[in-house]
C-alpha cells in the first residue's frame, strides 16, 4: 500500500505541466500507430487480452498471454505521411514479462533551398522511438505495473534531436470484466536539441482508462480520459472568424443576453465542452470469437479538426479484427479532416 501511495503522489506532480497546440516536441509520440488503438480512438489503455498491440498505448497492459508474439503495423496519415510500429514480447517465468519495439514517422523527401532562393539538396525527415516494456503482477492480486523505457531520435536534414523517456502505468482487471488503468506518458528529458539556442520539451500525458464487458453481451464499453495534467483544452483557431473557439471570449454576454440564466447556461456549456475534449467514447463489438468490429469518437478531435464552413464526420474512427489460427490482421480508418485520413494495417503472429 505504501508503494502504490508513491506511486500517486509521482502521478499528482505531474499537474499542470502539459500543454498543447505546438508548445511540445516529438508529438509523434501521441499518435496511434496500431490498428486497434487508432479504430478505439487512440485512448484504449484498458483492454486486457493476449494483443500484443496493446503495449504501445500502456506499458502495463503486457501479460504472459503475449509471449513469443510478434506485431507489424503500418499506416499513412495525411498528406501522405507514413508510418508503422514493430514489437516483440516474451515471458520470463517467475521474473515477468519483458517486450521490444521500435515505432518511426516518416514525413517524406524535401526539396532543400539556401536563404537566396537557390536549390541545394533532397533530404528527409523522420522520428524514431526505440523502447523496451517491462511489465509484472502483484502477488496475489488482479493488478499490474509496467513500465516503457524509450530512447528517442529525431532527424530533420542535417538537424537532430535526442530523448529518452518513460512510459508508467497501472492497471486493475477483475474477473467480472472490468478493466482500470492509470497511465503517465512521456515522462523524460530532451539531452541534444535541433539547435543549440533551442529548447525542446516532451508530450507529457496523464491518462486514465476504464472498460467493462457487458456480461452475457456481445461487446465491451470503453471510456478513455487524456489530459489529466492539464484541464482547459480549448484554444483560439486560426481560422475562427466569429470568436467562437476564443476562451476568453467565452463568458462575454450581449445585452439580449444578460439574464442570469444566460450567464449559466453559456458557463455551463462551456465547461461542459471542455470536459468532452478529454474523452474518447469506444466498443468492440465481438461478432464472434475470432472476429470483431470497432468503432470509437474523440470529441477533441471532431472539435480541433472541424472547418467552419464543412463540418464533417471528424473524431469518427472505426475498424475490424480478425483471427486464423496462429495469425491476426486488423484494419482501422479514422476521419481527421477534409479530405485527409488516416489507415492502418496490421498482422500478429505467433511463434
Amino acid at each position: 500500500m505504501k508503494k502504490i501511495s508513491y506511486i500517486f503522489l509521482f502521478f499528482i506532480s505531474l499537474k499542470n505541466t502539459a500543454q498543447i497546440g505546438g508548445t511540445k516536441n516529438f508529438r509523434f509520440l501521441d499518435i496511434p500507430m496500431t490498428a486497434r488503438s487508432a479504430a478505439l480512438g487512440g485512448g484504449n489503455i484498458s483492454i486486457w487480452d493476449d494483443d500484443i498491440n496493446l503495449i504501445h498505448n500502456n506499458p502495463s497492459l503486457l501479460n504472459s498471454g503475449m509471449t513469443k508474439k510478434i506485431a507489424l503495423n503500418y499506416g499513412s496519415y495525411v498528406s501522405d505521411l507514413k508510418y508503422g510500429y514493430l514489437a516483440y514480447a516474451h515471458h520470463l517465468k517467475q521474473y515477468g514479462n519483458i517486450a521490444g519495439s521500435v515505432q518511426f514517422f516518416d514525413y517524406g523527401k524535401f526539396v532543400g533551398y539556401d536563404e537566396f532562393g537557390q536549390k541545394t539538396n533532397n533530404f528527409k525527415a523522420g522520428d524514431y522511438s526505440i523502447n523496451v516494456t517491462y511489465a509484472k503482477p502483484f502477488k496475489d492480486s488482479s493488478f499490474n505495473v509496467g513500465i516503457a523505457l524509450k530512447t528517442i531520435i529525431s532527424q530533420y536534414d542535417i538537424y537532430r534531436s535526442y530523448a529518452n523517456a518513460i512510459d508508467f502505468g497501472i492497471t486493475y482487471h477483475s474477473k467480472k470484466n472490468l478493466i482500470i488503468s492509470v497511465l503517465a506518458k512521456n515522462i523524460g528529458v530532451v539531452y541534444k536539441n535541433y539547435t543549440q539556442n533551442q529548447t525542446q520539451t516532451l508530450p507529457r500525458n496523464l491518462q486514465f482508462g476504464l472498460s467493462y464487458k457487458v456480461a452475457k453481451a456481445p461487446f465491451r464499453l470503453l471510456l478513455g480520459y487524456d489530459l489529466l495534467n492539464k484541464f482547459n483544452l480549448k484554444y483560439v483557431s486560426p481560422i475562427d472568424t466569429t470568436g467562437k473557439s476564443n476562451p476568453f471570449n467565452s463568458n462575454t454576454t450581449t445585452k439580449q443576453d444578460s439574464s442570469q440564466f444566460k450567464k449559466f447556461s453559456n458557463r455551463f456549456g462551456n465547461r461542459a465542452d471542455n470536459f468532452m475534449r478529454h474523452i474518447t467514447i469506444g466498443t468492440e463489438i465481438i461478432v464472434t470469437k475470432n472476429f470483431n468490429l470497432r468503432i470509437a469518437y474523440n470529441y477533441r478531435r471532431q472539435k480541433e479538426l472541424t472547418l467552419p464552413e464543412r463540418r464533417g464526420a471528424n473524431g469518427l474512427s472505426f475498424g475490424f479484427g480478425l483471427k486464423i489460427k496462429r495469425f491476426a490482421f486488423a484494419y482501422s480508418f479514422t476521419k481527421m479532416a477534409f479530405p485527409g485520413n488516416s489507415s492502418i494495417f496490421s498482422i500478429t503472429a505467433s511463434i
